[in-house]
């Protein structure tokens, strides 16, 4: 149960690092870039993006230090990167709500739950 626990969140982790690095982060430099002739209408966006790969930055980190021992890697997993995880998360679905329509890389839940009113 360990190993299976364990392949489990290192997958959901990593693809989580790939996700922000390869899509969220080039979209989120693409929105920020248009406000660069009015950067006083760009809001908290330049904060919160940073704030992005700042804490996916730590999670990729955490990733690397993770114990070999099968017991205390699942334990590490459940009491510390699945936390950081937590906090990427939140922080990604904040910058939804704000980056560019069209720059989302991702179908947003809003257009997974009414795609058919649209």
């Amino acid at each position: 149960m360990y190993e299976a626990y364990n392949t489990t969140i290192n997958v959901e982790a990593s693809t989580m690092v790939d996700m922000v690095n390869t899509a969220f982060i080039p979209a989120f430099a693409q929105d920020l870039a248009l406000y660069k002739d009015a950067p006083d209408l760009a809001g908290s966006r330049k904060v919160l993006y940073t704030s992005v790969k700042t804490e996916t930055e730590k999670l990729a980190k955490m990733m690397s230090e993770t114990p070999h021992d099968m017991v205390a890697e699942a334990e590490y997993l459940c009491n510390k990167v699945k936390d950081q995880m937590v906090k990427v998360r939140s922080l990604v679905d904040e910058a939804e709500g704000i980056v560019q329509k069209g720059l989302y890389p991702y179908p947003t839940y809003e257009s997974m739950l009414y795609h058919h009113h649209h």
